[in-house]
């Protein structure tokens, strides 16, 4: 059979951090005999040449080039294609990973629509990744209609027959932004471009030692001098006008402007920024005219009007204020509706913990930055617009999964406010609201979410500040009431809103992988539970949001002998939000003795069922049964639940068993 897929890997010196690479390589859903590895291992003077040698030897489809170091990563990429017998070849860095069905979907979404360049969704693991750009399958792209251009490292995959035919290969030598060049003119020169977002098939990784390439401290000259080789790139591809401009503005944007931005360049050394400054300097005013710079967001524009006028004293005293603009969300409602999470948030961003404001211009909003007379005097001289485009102000919500760092946006129906400032005339603050939905049986690109700790974070796009945050820290009375946990789907999941500790931002449980959930049942009070005799039959009312009906287990342990009996149950929604636990005993069951009670709520998939100790137990005696309440439920309540790692599952932690002994302690009087 033919091979579909090549997968490049250059490889220097990686250690630990190539196990995961090869790991994911392995577990391609692809079959093997369809796609192949080849590491190129450029001089590495570890023990990675002999672990490749023992892999290659064990797998037919992984192979290992061995050369002379090269001292950047162009060479080995070029090796690597020459030598891929692929249709499509992917590249890899070596202490990255993929996705378990990257291949397969990646190649199949390809070659359906006829692309040249397939560009997979990323996760960044302490690295950034683009962001809009997956925010939805885009099957036909280019430069013009998407934003592909925020995407420029090399981990895509590529028709080896494009790239033959142009000659598409990377520059070589110890060099920086040779990615740049290549995928840059991989995006003009391709016939088509297709972004899958619906799956995660990337995953960028900031290594521990933080000795990625990407991550070491470069020479400004010879960087700006590699940058100028993408936009000659374009130059050459493109002719003068609005479409030029555009693709220049990433440059500018990211390589130069963010860079001379708050925090980012503040903690540089001095000698350092000047130094970064100065070739900034050059590169903005020899190849940049003015329909670059008019395309940014309006306090990009300051800086790079500032770059331009050769101000670096008056970007010093900008970032010193932008360093202390942060973002900020209160959750104001929190709750189940038809099987999805409402979540109810307002966000505004704050500068030095006081909301920002901004003034009314006439008809136009104004930022005011509380600069000095000479910077401000600085930023009038070059005409930069202060003005601010409220009405495009936005904010998303995001989760995000812990371990993984995979993250998908929420669908959010947003309303913008401009709310007064007292005793300022003409100043206001910007407050956005938000409500969004999340369906956790879709809220992963369509897909459910998968087992895992979800994070809830808000994104806050507003006047040129791309800025996020926790949300659930600060919260309302309403929002707190109405965190529970919910069954959904079928087969069903598990799903828990919690917040974290220590600083109770919100998270979701989803599938159980904390014990919080036993905890959600410790407040259970006489009242909500009814126990009867011919015939035996349990109901109860639990703190569960269920839509319709879903099945359950109900166990009995005699808590001295250790003899357990089982009953069918059934968990059916209420209006009101919470659900009835019906279970229909067995005959004879609960004999005399003292019984605890746990239920067993369906497991997704193949998993393994989970069990909830209900903080409730039964003493019975001839056909008499008595139920009682876990004496302990209010300690319950006072400590919380025990913290437990992303990985961990269900256990009964020590200031359970205490209450299950205060239990029996409690029973036998």
């Amino acid at each position: 059979m033919s091979i579909k897929v090549s997968v490049v890997i250059p490889v220097y010196n990686p250690g630990k951090y190539i196990e995961d690479c090869i790991a994911s390589l392995l577990r391609q859903s692809l079959p093997e005999d369809e796609f192949e590895a080849i590491f190129v291992d450029d001089g590495s003077t570890d023990e990675t040449p002999e672990r490749l040698d023992r892999l290659a030897a064990e797998h037919p489809h992984m192979h290992v080039i061995h050369q002379e170091g090269s001292g950047w990563s162009g060479k080995p990429r070029n090796v690597g294609i020459e030598a891929a017998k692929g249709e499509f070849i992917q590249f890899v860095d070596n202490d990255d990973w993929l996705g378990d069905e990257a291949l397969e979907r990646m190649y199949d979404y390809g070659v359906r629509n006829d692309a040249d360049v397939i560009v997979g969704k990323m996760a960044g693991k302490g690295r950034p990744v683009p962001l809009e750009l997956f925010r939805r399958n885009r099957p036909h792209a280019n430069v013009e209609n998407a934003p592909l251009i925020d995407s420029l490292t090399p981990h895509k995959m590529f028709r080896k027959e494009f790239l033959d035919k142009h000659n598409l290969r990377y520059k070589e030598g110890r060099r920086r932004l040779e990615d740049h060049v290549f995928v840059t003119e991989a995006y003009l020169r391709a016939g088509n471009v297709a972004v899958l977002s619906d799956y995660l098939c990337y995953y960028h990784v900031k290594r521990e030692d933080a000795s990625n390439a990407g991550f070491q401290r470069f020479d400004p000259v010879g960087y700006f001098e590699n940058l100028r080789e993408a936009l000659d790139v374009v130059e050459e591809l493109t002719e003068p006008g609005p479409l030029r401009d555009r693709l220049f503005r990433r440059w500018l944007r990211n390589e130069m402007v963010e860079r001379l931005r708050g925090q980012r360049l503040l903690s540089l050394p001095e000698d350092y920024r000047q130094e970064l400054f100065d070739e900034i300097h050059k590169v903005v005013v020899e190849r940049f005219g003015p329909g670059v710079a008019a395309g940014l967001q309006p306090t990009q524009q300051i800086v790079a009007g500032l770059i331009s006028a050769d101000r670096l004293a008056e970007i010093e005293e900008f970032a010193q204020w932008e360093a202390g603009i942060k973002p900020f969300g209160s959750l104001e409602s929190l709750g189940w509706e038809s099987g999805k999470l409402s979540i109810g948030f307002t966000a505004e961003y704050r500068s030095k913990g006081e909301p920002l404001t901004f003034r009314a211009d006439g008809e136009k909003d104004v930022l005011v930055p509380p600069l000095s007379q000479t910077g401000l005097h600085a930023i009038a001289l070059l005409g930069a617009d202060t003005s601010a485009p409220l009405a495009k102000s936005k904010v998303d919500l995001v989760v995000r999964e812990r371990a993984t760092a995979a993250e998908f946006f929420q669908p959010v129906e947003l309303t913008r406010e401009k709310v007064a400032v007292e005793g300022g005339e003409d100043h206001f603050r910007h407050v956005l609201h938000a409500t969004s939905l999340i369906d956790p049986l879709s809220a992963a690109g369509g897909a459910p979410l998968e087992a895992g700790i979800w994070d809830v974070l808000i994104r806050i796009s507003s006047c040129g500040w791309t800025k996020e945050t926790r949300l659930g820290s600060v919260r309302s009375d309403e929002a707190g009431r109405g965190r529970r946990a919910a069954v959904v789907g079928s087969p069903a999941h598990l799903v828990l809103p919690y917040w974290t500790d220590p600083h109770g931002n919100l998270s979701l449980d989803v599938d159980q992988k904390t014990n919080r959930l036993a905890y959600e049942f410790s407040g259970l009070a006489p009242e909500d539970v009814t126990v009867t005799t011919n015939p035996g039959r349990l109901t109860a009312v639990l703190p569960l949001h269920v839509q319709g009906e879903s099945a359950a287990t109900l166990k009995l342990t005699e808590v001295t002998s250790g003899r357990s009996a089982e009953a069918a149950a059934t968990l059916t929604g209420r209006t009101t939000g919470d659900a009835d636990l019906r279970a229909d005993l067995p005959s004879g069951e609960p004999a005399e003795g003292h019984w605890r009670m746990d239920l067993t709520l369906p497991s997704p998939g193949a998993g393994k069922p989970v069990h909830l100790p209900l903080a409730l137990q039964a003493a019975a005696s001839g056909d008499a049964v008595v139920k009682r309440l876990a004496a302990a439920a209010a300690d319950l309540a006072a400590k919380g639940p025990a913290r437990r790692g992303p990985g961990s599952g269900p256990a009964k932690p020590t200031f359970l068993r205490r209450a299950a002994r205060r239990i029996r302690r409690t029973l036998k009087k």
